[in-house]
């Protein structure tokens, strides 16, 4: 029978608030592997004997097959899952359970367990980034000679390559995977040895422990380490600028497969129809893209509300960790996976970019720039070529169907080379600053990319 200060039982208005085994569970892997680093780092001190660690370490591992074969019993009376581990470790050894939790808190037990968890979920993120970037650069390499609109505001505003506009959506991913990088370096700092704020009275090898467990190094300060969450926050920061940058890729997507852009075709595992109009094929994984972005920030909100002005060290209110945290890596990393597969089965359709892509207006910064090499301001020559867009529009026609006379009028620097710059293939080409979209440059920028995802792997 366990002796605690306490003769009341729980009531049980607030043991449903308070109980949170149904949520941290998914700890039960990281808490039973500190638990037999811990152990081991209590045999070296002689707190727990020889022939005892062999014993505690069968039992956690047995533990540990119960739960991942789904065969472990959680009891009403679990509080937490570190107290549903210690209540089986000790059906399973009797007392000798109860010399585990010497020089230990629950305080830094469940700090120790989620930097665990952000390391992990902080790898799973790179690899799933991993793979979308691997499928964008695969389509930017086929794709990397079909001219497209790029747009500003929605509107057509310059032609780019079809290649270079799916590397942008690699290189916001490319900034992902530093973000979660930086959130697994810092969670790799171990609290474990801290107790409940002061240290323990044990010399715990601590750098051993962080050592098997795999940690970089230990925190310098028990208070802090107690109470610190911002390894959590790091790995939800990032994951919601991610699933923003995931919200705008597929925001095109679902415009791009409309029948009035007609740019692409999602593939139909990604689609769904429509329970009254037969003819439809909605793109609803692309919009569930959009959709999540918002759920995972606001997961963010929610733990930065809980750590605003929370006194050191703990306090109850840092349960409220686990439910948004967990949300997020389910979230994220269920957007990624998808987001691989859109990629991998979406095609499009070069005659819709190509004819919208050969829209002259589309060619109006060019014009400007042609004045430009002859000596004029790029403010003055912006205001001629806006008037000759102005006149297109009121009159109905391209800026090709204006004759020499017509442009002449507004500058005598006009001469036939207009005309050639109203060429499609030269809007493309003449972007050759590093970073454009001409051939040349997206070369490059391929070679990039190939680069970096050589440096993931």
């Amino acid at each position: 029978m366990t002796v605690s200060r306490f003769r009341e039982e729980p009531d049980p208005r607030f043991w449903r608030l308070n109980r949170s085994v149904d949520f941290d569970f998914r700890l039960a892997p990281h808490d039973l592997a500190q638990s037999r680093a811990h152990a081991a780092a209590l045999n070296r001190i002689g707190v727990i004997v020889d022939d005892e660690l062999p014993v505690l370490d069968a039992a956690l591992a047995e533990i540990n097959a119960e739960i991942q074969g789904g065969a472990f019993e959680f009891l009403p009376s679990d509080e937490d899952v570190h107290m549903a581990i210690e209540r089986r470790l000790g059906d399973l050894i009797g007392p000798l359970a109860g010399k585990l939790h010497t020089g230990r808190s629950r305080n830094d037990q469940v700090a120790t367990d989620m930097a665990m968890a952000v390391m992990d979920h902080s790898g799973q993120a790179v690899t799933l980034i991993t793979d979308a970037m691997t499928a964008l650069l695969g389509l930017a390499r086929s794709h990397r000679d079909w001219a497209m609109p790029g747009y500003t505001h929605l509107q057509r505003a310059q032609p780019v390559y079809l290649g270079h506009h799916l590397l942008a959506y690699f290189w916001m991913l490319s900034r992902d995977v530093t973000r979660f990088q930086a959130a697994g370096q810092a969670a790799s700092v171990l609290p474990l040895g801290s107790g409940a704020l002061a240290g323990v009275n044990w010399e715990i090898d601590r750098r051993a422990v962080a050592r098997e467990l795999g940690f970089a190094d230990i925190t310098p300060n028990s208070l802090d380490a107690t109470s610190n969450r911002d390894f959590v926050l790091d790995y939800m920061a990032a994951a919601s600028v991610c699933a923003t940058h995931l919200s705008r890729l597929g925001s095109e997507l679902v415009i791009w497969s409309s029948t009035e852009f007609g740019f692409c075709r999602i593939a139909e595992p990604f689609t769904s129809g429509s329970s009254i109009m037969p003819q439809k094929q909605n793109p609803d994984s692309a919009e569930l893209l959009r959709a999540k972005a918002p759920r995972v920030i606001a997961d963010l909100t929610t733990l930065l509300g809980v750590m605003h002005a929370l006194p050191l060290t703990y306090g109850k209110d840092m349960q409220e960790d686990k439910e948004p945290f967990f949300d997020s890596v389910d979230t994220i990393e269920a957007s990624l996976a998808m987001t691989t597969g859109i990629l991998e089965g979406i095609r499009f359709d070069r005659d819709r970019l190509l004819a919208a892509a050969g829209d002259e207006m589309l060619a109006a910064t060019e014009i400007a720039d042609l004045l430009v090499r002859r000596g004029m301001p790029f403010r003055e020559a912006h205001g001629i070529v806006g008037d000759l867009v102005r006149q297109c529009v009121q009159e109905g026609r391209s800026l090709s169907d204006l004759t020499s006379e017509e442009i002449r009028m507004r500058s005598e620097l006009f001469d036939d080379e207009y005309y050639e710059v109203l060429k499609q293939s030269s809007w493309l080409e003449s972007k050759r600053s590093e970073g454009g979209t001409s051939s040349a440059s997206l070369v490059r920028q391929i070679e990039f990319a190939t680069e970096r995802l050589a440096d993931l792997s």
